[in-house]
């Protein structure tokens, strides 16, 4: 939660000041109350403070994947992946599965000088089963050396969704690294 504003925040949604009451302010505060300090905004992106007081943004907590009638939470993936001695960063999507309707489909940047091999993958496999159950199971484990980014750095999940499903590419000029998407397009096509 965020407990002072900043500059361009969002104010209010346009004639709907009960709904923008609702959706970002209701949850976490005391909204009959007139001192500001009761007052805590909930932008819905999760994060994490690590043991050195650094904030890890993890995502948007409304990023589910419907497995097989299961909506699954793509930060609660994630951060299992991440959990995995060896990982440095994962990012997954929901891809289309004849039977499931949607499976995990996780992005992967390991550690410098860990072996990105089928053992790595069980690990990957065997942490998300562990952490969440079977049914989050990733359906394929893509090692990448970089996952694509905006200038901001924000993980484009939307493209790996696309590379997933075998789609077309919508529009990539906010990519800051945009030759890493051709790599993981042709790990994709190759598995």
């Amino acid at each position: 939660t965020v407990n002072k504003p900043w500059p361009g925040m969002l104010r209010t949604l346009y004639k709907n000041d009960e709904r923008f009451i609702q959706e970002y302010w209701q949850e976490y505060s005391d909204t009959d109350s007139d001192d500001p300090d009761d007052w805590v905004y909930f932008p819905e992106d999760g994060a994490k403070i690590d043991g050195d007081d650094y904030i890890t943004i993890l995502g948007r907590v409304d990023d589910v994947i419907n497995v097989s009638g299961h909506r699954l939470g793509t930060m609660e993936i994630e951060s299992a992946i991440v959990g995995v001695e060896g990982v440095a960063e994962a990012a997954v999507v929901g891809g289309n599965h004849e039977v499931k309707g949607e499976a995990v489909y996780a992005y992967v940047i390991t550690e410098e000088g860990q072996d990105e091999d089928d053992e790595m993958r069980g690990r990957i496999i065997e942490g998300v089963e562990d952490a969440i159950g079977p049914i989050a199971r990733p359906e394929m484990v893509v090692f990448t050396p970089e996952l694509p980014k905006t200038r901001s750095g924000k993980i484009m999940r939307r493209l790996l969704e696309e590379i997933a499903n075998g789609e077309e590419l919508g529009d990539t000029t906010t990519l800051r690294n945009p030759e890493v998407v051709e790599s993981i397009q042709r790990q994709v096509e190759s598995e």
